[in-house]
């Protein structure tokens, strides 16, 4: 999974990482749910500040040539994953576990458990726990330098490599 590589290559690592993986994982354990034995991608987006902004992925799967794409996603209470877009990417979001704030091209949602929203390309959105809360993804195939992020200072994406170029 090359895509996986890239996302494992700027996650955080060590024992900041171990730290938030186990306390998912004791949510996740009071939840009475298990995550995919997968290794977690534990995210800041570079900026630093993994509790007001970041999130642990699980990658279910992520395959090109059938087309599809299967992550968990989990935020903590007032963890946002930033705003971003993607110009070819189609997602859609099913809320697992948890209450989140989710911000759709401008238009900002509560949304809880078993409630869905599709993504279209070029859509900004994000998305902040309001408590622990836990989404599946499903979508085309992830693509690292797909993702269009508001926040220049983000090192990774499609805007970041342009501005690198």
């Amino acid at each position: 999974m090359e895509e996986l590589d890239k996302g494992l290559e700027i996650s955080i690592q060590g024992a900041k990482a171990d730290e938030a993986v186990a306390a998912m994982l004791s949510q996740v354990k009071e939840w009475e749910l298990s995550m995919p034995p997968v290794e977690p991608l534990v995210l800041d987006f570079g900026l630093g500040d993994f509790t007001h902004i970041g999130l642990i992925e699980y990658w279910i799967a992520n395959e090109a040539l059938p087309g599809y794409c299967g992550k968990y996603l989990y935020v903590t209470d007032g963890q946002t994953c930033p705003m971003h877009w993607h110009k070819t990417k189609h997602e859609t979001f099913f809320i697992t576990k948890g209450r989140v704030r989710m911000t759709l091209d401008g238009v900002e949602r509560e949304m809880g458990e078993g409630e869905v929203l599709p993504v279209e390309p070029g859509k900004p959105h994000s998305f902040t726990g309001i408590g622990p809360a836990l989404l599946l993804e499903l979508s085309m195939p992830c693509e690292i330098d797909d993702n269009y992020f508001e926040d220049r200072n983000i090192p990774i994406g499609g805007n970041y490599k342009k501005q690198q170029s």
